[in-house]
C-alpha cells in the first residue's frame, strides 16, 4: 500500500513540476516580443536514433524559406520567441528542446556533445526536405551543439547549412575563460595578476543542481551574472523564467558537460558564410571564446562578421534590435530576398 501511494505521489508530484515548468515558458509580457507566438505552429513529431521525443515545433508557412534555432544551456523553445516573432511572418522558422530540456525527455544514452550533434541530424532529417538547406543559428550551448555537428558530420554542412550564426558561444576550456565566478579569471585589482578558477571548483560550480528562486536577491544576482546590470522588467523576468524552466538536476548534467566539453577545431568544418554575436558584459562565455572561433572560420575561409554586443549572456534578448539584423544579414544573403531588418 505504502509502495502505490509513494508511486501515486510521485507521479502527481512530477505532473505539477512538469505543469508549473510550462507555465513558465508560456507566461505574457507587456514586451510583445516575449510572448509566445502568434503565427501558424506545426508540432513535429521527432524520435531520435536513441528512443528520445523530442519537442520540436516548425513556425510559419511550411515552403518559406527554412531557419533553424538551437538553444543553449537551460533554455527551451520558448527561448527564441522575440526571434520567432520577428521572422516567423516570411520564414519558416524551426525550433526545438535540446533532450532533457522544455517537454522533450532526456533519453537514456550517455551525455555528450555527439549526442547532441546526432539529435540535431534526427531534428533536421524530420524538418527539412531532401536536400534543402537552412539557415542555422545557436546561441550558447546551442552553438556548440553546430559545431558539433560540423565535427561529427562534415559531410552534412554545406548539405544543409546556406549558413550560420554563432552567438555567445565556445568552443573549448569554459572553466578557464568565465568570469561568471567573482574575482576569478580576471586581473586583481591588487595583484595586477588574472587569477584563475581552479578547474574543480569551476566544475563543481557549472554542475550543481542550482534552483532559481524569483526573490529580489537571486534576481540581481542573475541580471549581474547571467544578464547584465542593465536588465529590468520584463527582459530579467523572460529571461529568468526560461531558465527557471529548466529541471534542477538537468542543469546541473548538462553544467558538467559543458564544463568538460573540447570541440577541438571542429568549427573548421563550418564551410558555410559563418557570423559571430559575442557580448561585451557576458560573465558565461567572454569575447575571447568568440575570438578563438573566429580565428578558426578565417582560416578555413568562412568568416563573415563578429559584431560585439553590449549585453550579457543572452544576447538576443538583451539586444533584440542588433541580434535580429544580424540574423538578417545573413537570411537575405542566403534566400536573396533583401528586407529591412526586423526588430
Amino acid at each position: 500500500m505504502l509502495a502505490l501511494l509513494a508511486t501515486a505521489w510521485t507521479g502527481i508530484s512530477s505532473a505539477l513540476f512538469d505543469a508549473h515548468r510550462a507555465n513558465l515558458r508560456s507566461r505574457s509580457y507587456a514586451t510583445a516580443a516575449f510572448n509566445p507566438p502568434t503565427v501558424a505552429r506545426r508540432v513535429v513529431p521527432v524520435t531520435t536514433r536513441d528512443g528520445t521525443r523530442l519537442r520540436v515545433h516548425s513556425y510559419g508557412p511550411e515552403d518559406a524559406p527554412a531557419i533553424v534555432l538551437v538553444h543553449g544551456w537551460t533554455c527551451a523553445i520558448e527561448y527564441w520567441n522575440a526571434q520567432i516573432n520577428a521572422f516567423a511572418g516570411e520564414y519558416r522558422v524551426i525550433a526545438y528542446d535540446q533532450r532533457g530540456h522544455g517537454a522533450s525527455e532526456f533519453g537514456s544514452s550517455k551525455l555528450s556533445m555527439d549526442l547532441l550533434a546526432d539529435d540535431l541530424v534526427d531534428v533536421l532529417d524530420a524538418t527539412l526536405d531532401a536536400g534543402q538547406r537552412a539557415v542555422m543559428v545557436g546561441h550558447s550551448m546551442g552553438g556548440m551543439t553546430l559545431q558539433a555537428w560540423a565535427g561529427r558530420y562534415p559531410e552534412q554542412v554545406a548539405a544543409r547549412a546556406h549558413s550560420v550564426l554563432l552567438a555567445n558561444t565556445a568552443a573549448a576550456h569554459l572553466i578557464f575563460e568565465t568570469t561568471i565566478v567573482p574575482l576569478f579569471n580576471r586581473p586583481s585589482r591588487l595583484l595586477k595578476l588574472k587569477v584563475p578558477l581552479p578547474f574543480l571548483v569551476g566544475r563543481l560550480g557549472i554542475g550543481f543542481p542550482i534552483v532559481f528562486p524569483p526573490i529580489a536577491p537571486v534576481e540581481w544576482l542573475f541580471a549581474r551574472q547571467i544578464m547584465s546590470t542593465a536588465a529590468k522588467g520584463d527582459l530579467l523576468d523572460f529571461g529568468m523564467n526560461i531558465v527557471r524552466s529548466c529541471p534542477a538536476l538537468v542543469r546541473a548534467r548538462f553544467g558538467l558537460l559543458a564544463a568538460d566539453m573540447d570541440l577541438g577545431e571542429s568549427a573548421r568544418n563550418l564551410v558555410v558564410p559563418t557570423s559571430i554575436v559575442a557580448s561585451s558584459f557576458d560573465d558565461v562565455i567572454p569575447v575571447a571564446h568568440s575570438d578563438l572561433i573566429s580565428e578558426m572560420l578565417r582560416a578555413t575561409g568562412s568568416f563573415v562578421r563578429m559584431e560585439i554586443l553590449p549585453t550579457g549572456h543572452l544576447s538576443n534578448i538583451e539586444a533584440q534590435p542588433e541580434f535580429n539584423a544580424e540574423l538578417t544579414r545573413l537570411v537575405e544573403a542566403a534566400y536573396h530576398r533583401p528586407k529591412e531588418a526586423v526588430g
